[in-house]
């Protein structure tokens, strides 16, 4: 614990299905720290997954909406001055901007974005998650929401390269990079032990880490 109170506000990131949720609640009940979770209760989400015209603008502005009301209240609120876990990174909204807007309503959502971004509390490390399209596919069947089961492989494997190459160029803020695609932190304790030591370690920087549950 000692050693990650240089980081006041932590988010996790990664893309649909890799475990963000998880992590963050386990790693909040372990540090005795705040969860601040995403409200994912999208009503455009389904018509989104389903291809309907003009549901991609409405879907995201309504997740760049909350998402500034979440950050913007936590900020706002004595929960800024504890220790908080957060499931995801403000400055993500862009990708999925990027992959489903077309390029007139991405002149209104820049603009939209660039006046919320200025009341956005940066976070003091972020730690991405990673994993194969496949292994994304498996673990979004077994959480059960119907709206997912929605989304093509080819869609899904489009968010994946687009986070890759998000967090390829990301220098904003320290950076970890964790290989999740043969490791079940939920399941196995030592797993998410493992985990818990290479955060603790964590340095200013970017660190690469691949447990060894995946040369098993």
């Amino acid at each position: 614990m000692k050693s990650l109170m240089q980081f006041k506000l932590v988010a996790v990131e990664g893309p649909i299905g890799v475990g963000k949720t998880s992590l963050v609640e386990r790693l909040s009940r372990r540090f005795t720290a705040n969860a601040l979770l995403e409200d994912v209760s999208n009503p455009f989400l389904a018509d989104f997954y389903a291809d309907r015209s003009g549901s991609a603008f409405q879907a995201q502005l309504f997740f760049l909406l909350n998402r500034y009301q979440q950050q913007r209240d936590l900020r706002q609120t004595p929960l800024f001055e504890r220790f908080t876990f957060s499931d995801y990174l403000f400055a993500k909204d862009k990708i999925f901007a990027y992959l489903n807007l077309n390029d007139s309503e991405l002149v209104v959502y820049e603009k939209l974005y660039a006046l919320l971004e200025e009341e956005i509390p940066q976070p003091d490390l972020v730690i991405y998650l990673n994993a194969t399209t496949e292994v994304l596919k498996q673990r979004i069947r077994g959480r059960h929401r119907d709206f997912e089961l929605l989304i093509s492989e080819s869609y899904l494997e489009e968010v994946n390269r687009a986070y890759n190459h998000f967090f390829f160029h990301y220098r904003a803020s320290p950076l970890l990079v964790i290989n999740t695609t043969e490791i079940d932190f939920v399941q196995h304790e030592s797993d998410f032990e493992e985990l818990v030591r290479q955060i603790e370690s964590m340095k200013p920087g970017i660190q690469y880490f691949t447990p060894l549950g995946s040369q098993r």
